[in-house]
C-alpha cells in the first residue's frame, strides 16, 4: 500500500551548496515510489544565494520567512503549507540520504504513526566531547518520554499527517517531535539510516544547542505529567507549602503552652505567614492554568513564523 500523496518538508539556512543536489536526489526518489509527491523548501531567511537558487528548481514549494525563526519554526510552516497523508522530514546538509526514505514510508505504511532515522555510525571518530553530551541527551529524553529510541535527534523522519496536527513546534522541539508523538499515543518505530559527514559550510549545532535541548527536556516532562491537569502540579506545591506552614504553627502553639519563650520572638509566626502565601498563589495559579487548559483551542495558530514569499514551481 502507498500514500495517496507524499509531503517532503526541507528546512534551510545558507545551503547554497546543497540545495540543487538534495533537489536531483529526492525528485529521483520520489518518482520512483510512484505516488504523487510535493517538495516544500523552507528558507530561514538565508542570507546567502540559497532562496535566489530555489527559485529556479522545479518541481518545488519555495516559503521564505520574513526573519530567521529557527528549525523548528521552519519545520512548523513547511507542515502547515504541507497537503500529503504522509509527510517526510529532512535536513538539507546531505547528512542524511534521501535514498532512505522508500524504506522508512514502507515502514510506516506497516502500521506505524511515526518512523525515525538512527544515525547508528554518526559517532565513529568523533570527539567524546560532543559524543558524550548527545548520547546522555537521547537517554534522558526516552528516560522522560518513555519513547524508545536512539536518536531523537535526527531530522530525518516519516510521518502520518494526522499525528503532526496535533503537535505545535517551537524552541528546540524539533528534537522532541517523537516524544511528543509517544506521550500522545503514536506508534513509533526506528531504522537505522546511513550518515555522511558534512561536505559543505558549517554544523549549526554547537555545545548551547545541548542546554537548550535540556531546557525543552523539562518542559517535555512537565507537558507528560501535567498538560490536562496543571493544578495536580501547582495544587501540590501549594499543598506542601500549607502542610509546612502548619507545621510552624504547631511550633507556635508548643512554645505559648510549654515553651521557656514567646512564640513571637522565633521566626515562626514569618514562616507561617509565607508558606501560607505560597500556598494560596500557587492553588490560584493551578486554578488559572485549568482554566487556560479548558478554553486552549486547537485551532490556535502558530505565531513563531511569518512566511515572507512563496513560491509554487510545478
Amino acid at each position: 500500500m502507498k500514500p495517496k500523496l507524499i509531503s517532503v518538508v526541507v528546512p534551510l539556512f545558507n545551503e547554497q551548496d546543497t540545495v540543487n543536489e538534495l533537489h536531483d536526489r529526492l525528485v529521483m526518489v520520489l518518482k520512483n515510489i510512484g505516488s504523487e509527491y510535493e517538495i516544500i523548501f523552507v528558507d530561514d531567511d538565508s542570507t546567502d544565494g540559497t532562496f535566489e537558487k530555489m527559485k529556479h528548481l522545479q518541481p518545488v514549494t519555495v516559503l521564505r520567512l520574513r526573519k530567521n525563526s529557527g528549525q523548528s519554526a521552519a519545520l512548523a510552516a513547511g507542515i502547515k503549507s504541507a497537503k500529503g497523508d504522509v509527510i517526510v522530514t529532512i535536513d538539507a546538509d546531505l547528512e542524511n540520504y534521501p535514498e532512505d526514505i522508500p524504506d522508512m514510508i514502507s515502514k510506516l505504511m506497516d502500521g506505524h504513526d511515526v518512523v525515525s532515522g538512527w544515525r547508528k555510525s554518526r559517532w565513529n571518530n568523533q570527539m567524546l566531547l560532543r559524543k558524550i553530551p548527545s548520547l546522555l541527551a537521547n537517554r534522558l529524553i526516552a528516560y522522560v518520554s518513555g519513547a524508545k529510541l536512539n536518536d531523537f535527534g535526527c531530522t530525518l523522519r516519516v510521518y502520518r499527517r494526522g499525528v503532526l496536527d496535533h503537535i505545535k513546534l517551537k524552541g528546540e522541539e524539533h528534537r522532541l517531535v517523537a516524544a511528543y508523538a509517544h506521550i500522545l499515543g503514536a506508534r513509533l518505530a526506528e531504522m537505522e539510516v546511513r550518515h555522511s559527514p558534512r561536505k559543505f559550510g558549517e554544523s549549526k549545532y554547537g555545545m548551547m544547542r545541548i542546554f537548550k535541548v535540556l531546557l525543552d527536556v523539562l518542559a517535555l516532562n512537565f507537558f507528560h505529567r501535567y498538560s490536562e491537569r496543571p493544578i495536580h502540579f501547582f495544587g501540590g506545591i501549594g499543598f506542601a507549602s500549607f502542610f509546612l506552614a502548619f507545621i510552624s504553627f504547631l511550633g507556635m502553639v508548643y512554645f505559648k503552652y510549654f515553651g521557656d519563650k514567646s512564640f513571637i520572638s522565633t521566626p515562626l509566626p514569618i514562616i507561617v505567614a509565607i508558606f501560607s502565601i505560597i500556598g494560596v498563589q500557587f492553588i490560584l495559579m493551578g486554578l488559572l492554568a485549568e482554566i487556560f487548559v479548558r478554553q486552549r483551542s486547537d485551532e490556535q495558530k502558530n505565531t513563531d513564523f511569518l512566511i515572507k514569499e512563496k513560491i509554487v514551481n510545478q
